[in-house]
């Protein structure tokens, strides 16, 4: 039986739950956010709500998206006489957030500490949604974060760099120790700023295809371009292209894989 008065003193292994505890680290997270009028955001997975306290005060609409029962009823009754605060039971990657902003039209601030079993799947959902996302704010694994924020040719420049930083442009903030969590992680933090881009790098393509593309090129890093991408038939539209199809796909900018997929949908 769960005591609905009180925190809970564990985390779930099945949900990668580690708890923030550090107020520093927690007030950083908050004054790297760029809150504006509408003051839509939201959290996902709260947890025991130590960064949806400070929250609570900085905006006039919070949504709470949280997998954890337990810590749900745990959140609604902390949070059930604050007409601000809504608390959604579900799996924040089949969540629909853009019925989040019909009401109000206003774009959402997305922030939260992001479980690290769930980090990559989830920001290749929020891609599709990228439309009703005014910026997110989170805290990642940080082996996430630099491959988010890679250049062509690095070691940890690969397919999520490329599907997000299309869409995305990516700021590592700060970095996290694992002292500031319990349990404590084996693993370093980062806290990164996601902001979309006025419009995606390289001309209009396919997103299915771009993606499917992007997946195969990368599926076997030590192939060459020519071979991974045999069954499109890509080798002439590289040589058209100036890209020299002896290349792997960690050599090819996001622009070159957008201009590449743009050919290749013809």
């Amino acid at each position: 039986m769960v005591n609905k008065g009180h925190l809970l003193p564990y985390s779930r292994k099945r949900f990668g739950q580690h708890f923030l505890r550090d107020r520093l680290t927690i007030r950083k997270i908050i004054e790297s956010m760029r809150f504006e009028n509408s003051g839509l955001v939201v959290e996902i997975g709260p947890g025991r709500g130590a960064l949806t306290t400070p929250l609570v005060e900085c905006c006039s609409q919070l949504h709470l998206i949280e997998i954890d029962r337990d810590l749900v009823n745990i959140l609604s009754e902390k949070y059930a006489d604050n007409a601000a605060v809504t608390v959604h039971q579900g799996d924040a990657l089949q969540f629909d957030y853009s019925r989040l902003v019909e009401p109000s039209r206003s774009k959402l601030m997305i922030v939260g500490n992001l479980p690290y079993n769930i980090s990559t799947p989830l920001l290749i959902r929020l891609l599709s949604c990228s439309e009703v996302i005014r910026e997110m704010v989170f805290m990642v694994q940080r082996e996430i974060a630099e491959r988010l924020t890679a250049n062509p040719g690095y070691r940890n420049y690969g397919r999520l760099t490329v599907n997000v930083g299309r869409s995305f442009l990516v700021k590592t903030l700060f970095e996290v120790g694992p002292e500031v969590f319990s349990p404590v992680p084996k693993v370093h933090s980062s806290v990164i700023r996601l902001s979309p881009r006025v419009k995606p790098l390289g001309p209009v393509v396919d997103t299915v295809l771009f993606a499917n593309v992007v997946r195969d090129a990368f599926s076997q890093r030590r192939k060459t371009l020519r071979n991974s991408l045999k069954h499109y038939e890509a080798e002439a539209i590289l040589i058209r292209l100036g890209i020299d199809p002896q290349l792997r796909a960690e050599r090819l900018s996001i622009e070159q894989f957008a201009e590449l997929v743009s050919e290749l949908g013809r």
